[in-house]
């Protein structure tokens, strides 16, 4: 059983259609699926974003910067340098 996909009417600046249209045939892709990749991207990078955001606000960088500052008890192997 196939799964209908629920369309949305999508109103766009004429500028931007004709952009849109002109990268899409350049990538070989439909127009929708050229919208629809550009906001899965969106989606993606807002969620991204937002993890490390959140991640950020529980750092506890009191105990990072102690762990930086440590003293090291065997000197770092040659492919651990910077």
């Amino acid at each position: 059983m196939t799964r209908a996909i629920p369309t949305y009417p999508l109103r766009l600046p004429v500028s931007v259609k004709l952009e849109v249209e002109r990268l899409a045939k350049e990538d070989g892709t439909s127009m929708n699926q050229f919208i629809a990749t550009a906001v899965a991207e969106k989606l993606a990078a807002l969620t991204t974003a937002a993890y490390f955001t959140d991640k950020r606000a529980k750092a506890d960088f009191g105990t990072f910067d102690a762990l930086l500052a440590r003293e090291h008890s065997e000197a770092s192997r040659d492919d651990d340098r910077l």
